[in-house]
């Protein structure tokens, strides 16, 4: 009976323990889709605002030229910074390389390094990345002396 008795504890505390990680595990799954639904609703606002911008006829030089920002690096290279690449040449601001966490990865016309390596002065990078831009500047702060300026502020204010 006891015997009997143990192996029943034995089961529902197995049970248990694989619900408990199925669970955890469930949990971090949701969160880690969460941020990216989020992430990709900030892409796709700012792509929303880009789009009327351009639709009413206004350019983003108006803002570098207020800035003074003649030289840049990019901060993000997938769709909106390749979207901002193209943007800026049209505009005769220079992009001077990107940079990616993914940098090894990325094919495009401007040479694009990694958060780590050593940066080449310019007048500012422009953070694509709306989600991460408290993040991003914190940690390019410590590294660089020039602006850390928001794609999201810049599309704003190219509004006003």
């Amino acid at each position: 009976m006891k015997k009997g008795i143990m192996y029943l504890l034995s089961g529902v505390a197995g049970a248990a323990a694989a619900g408990i990680t199925v669970g955890e595990k469930e949990k971090k799954k949701t969160a880690r889709q969460k941020e990216l639904a989020d992430k990709h609703l900030l892409i796709m606002k700012d792509m929303n605002q880009w789009l009327i911008l351009k639709q009413k006829g206004i350019t983003l030089k108006p803002y570098f030229d207020k800035h003074g920002y003649k030289k840049v690096a990019i901060y993000g290279m997938s769709f909106l910074g390749e979207r901002l690449l193209d943007d800026l040449k049209a505009i005769g601001i220079e992009v001077a390389y990107g940079v990616d966490k993914n940098a090894l990865n990325i094919y495009s016309e401007i040479d694009v390094i990694t958060p780590d390596e050593t940066m080449e002065p310019v007048d500012a990078v422009v953070v694509t990345s709306s989600y991460y831009f408290e993040t991003i500047e914190e940690e390019l702060e410590e590294k660089v002396d020039w602006d850390i300026v928001s794609l999201e502020d810049i599309l704003y204010e190219s509004e006003e």
